[in-house]
């Protein structure tokens, strides 16, 4: 099977082009955790693969590292936009691309070398309704509200982008760098807390100024990931709706920045970032377990 391994800011996934490769749909949970393994595997945080779509251009169908299937990842929609134009899949660059239901507009902007180096996306209207997200509470939406993980307390607010999300603003650490937050003990308990029917992908954030924030991200299924193009975009939501930033604004993130901007006449939010090709590569099928 050939493959070709893609990140945006450091949120690495393996990219199979379902219009020549033709896998089973009970061989993929298996598979994909065999080929994201990074020491037995290609290594990824997941496996995104490419097929015609049927209420848009494209269909992206995502894997989490664990052999999950995920409804969105904003970094990896930007991948595939990349893959359909760099290999010649389309010559348009605008084009839409579905997930799980949900189709999204993006725009490409091409290089000097004539590749895909950066995407906008319309990812479409963030999700306040707590019952939509979903998460367990006894308000309408849950902005600023307390939740007690592993015996501490913490202030969440809950958005989804067609995926669940709970922010949480470190208030605490202002003076000191969010990298020496302790995000693999606490994400676990974020991900498979009570209040989460579905998991939750959970954003541990610093705010710099109105315009800069910080992030690190405990994805669901997969544990931390160097960025995360949804809860870049569910992070600024939150940012706005507890009156810590303006609606447009850049997410520091550990594999590099996005720009997100929540355009609040129309109610939709758009993301700006870069996609990258790292490699192609083919690989031997086995009978999965």
């Amino acid at each position: 099977m050939k493959f070709t391994k893609m990140h945006g800011c450091g949120n690495d996934y393996i990219y199979v082009n379902g219009f020549a490769e033709q896998i089973a749909a009970d061989r993929k949970p298996a598979l994909v955790r065999r080929l994201s393994d990074r020491h037995f595997g290609i290594g990824g945080d997941g496996v995104i693969f490419i097929n015609p779509g049927k209420r848009a251009s494209f269909e992206m169908e995502m894997y989490n590292a664990d052999g999950t299937r995920a409804q969105m990842c904003g970094n990896g929609i930007r991948c595939v936009a990349k893959y359909v134009y760099d290999y010649g899949l389309t010559d348009q660059t605008s084009i839409t691309i579905e997930s799980f239901g949900q189709v999204k507009y993006l725009c490409l902007t091409l290089g000097a070398d004539g590749k895909v180096s950066t995407v906008r996306v319309n990812m479409g209207a963030p999700i306040l309704t707590a019952s939509e997200i979903p998460v367990v509470s006894g308000n309408e939406q849950v902005v600023d509200e307390d939740i007690e993980v592993d015996g501490q307390h913490y202030k969440m607010t809950c958005v989804s982008m067609g995926n669940p999300h709970a922010i949480v603003f470190l208030k605490h650490l202002l003076d000191f760098d969010i990298e020496s937050f302790e995000i693999e003990k606490i994400g676990p308990h974020f991900e498979h807390h009570t209040r989460f029917p579905e998991r939750v992908n959970t954003e541990f954030v610093r705010v710099i100024d109105r315009n800069t924030v910080q992030m690190r991200v405990w994805e669901r299924g997969t544990g931390e990931t160097l960025a995360c193009g949804t809860g870049c975009c569910a992070t600024v939501v939150a940012c706005v709706l507890n009156g810590l930033t303006d609606t447009k604004v850049t997410v520091k993130v550990l594999g590099g920045e996005l720009l997100c901007e929540w355009e609040q006449t129309e109610n939709l939010v758009y993301m700006t970032g870069p996609a990258e090709t790292v490699f192609d590569g083919e690989i031997a099928l086995q009978e999965e377990m």
